[in-house]
């Protein structure tokens, strides 16, 4: 039985500043690296990154910022690089997950934890074959049985990987104050809707 730390998205763009920048991202970054370097006993720690080339309508021009959104996060770029203040951190950062080159892709379990050949080869094209192995597999294959998700944005990418790691048969706890949320009000709704499907709030 092992434990592992998701930090969902931490990435520049969705940080203060960013071309999505949410109010309190910088913070998560700050307090998420202090989590991890403060003796948190976590077995693994593994970082997704939002890694878009072409979502389709995932990128607006007139974004709804519900379910389309302004460019952000593309593959390679500064914005989709993690934020400064979660360097402290880095040493401790076991895998990195990238999703979304092709589609929308909100949860981490949609993406794929990349070794450092495939973080240096080439993008894949849309018909290619995506690099990686998938995050619930690589999971399972180290003997994964808790998960902790903390990160961006609460309502949006925290929101969808910790109800996947539900559905994948994690124990799965979300650290609210570890979170920021693109739509701060709704944050009480979407705490509820996290504990009514077995992800434990703390």
């Amino acid at each position: 039985m092992a434990g592992a730390l998701i930090i969902v998205d931490v990435q520049n763009d969705f940080c203060e500043g960013g071309a999505m920048g949410v109010s309190g991202g910088a913070a998560v970054a700050g307090a998420v690296a202090d989590l991890v370097t403060d003796g948190a006993t976590f077995d693994l720690v593994l970082a997704t990154q939002d890694w878009h080339i072409d979502p389709g309508t995932h990128f607006s021009e007139t974004p709804d910022f519900v379910d389309s959104w302004p460019v952000h996060c593309v593959a390679g770029t500064s914005g989709a690089q993690l934020h400064p203040a979660l360097t402290p951190a880095s040493e401790r950062i076991d895998a990195y997950v990238r999703k979304g080159r092709y589609e929308a892709a909100y949860s981490g379990f949609e993406g794929r934890v990349i070794s450092g050949d495939e973080a240096s080869a080439p993008e894949p094209g849309p018909s290619d074959t995506v690099p990686g192995t998938p995050l619930a597999a690589w999971l399972r294959e180290r003997g994964v049985t808790d998960v902790t998700v903390v990160g961006i944005a609460t309502d949006f990418c925290v929101r969808a990987t910790a109800l996947d790691a539900v559905r994948e048969g994690f124990d799965t706890t979300a650290l609210r104050e570890l979170t920021a949320a693109v739509h701060p009000e709704n944050t009480p709704a979407v705490l509820e809707e996290l504990a009514a499907a077995g992800v434990r709030i703390a």
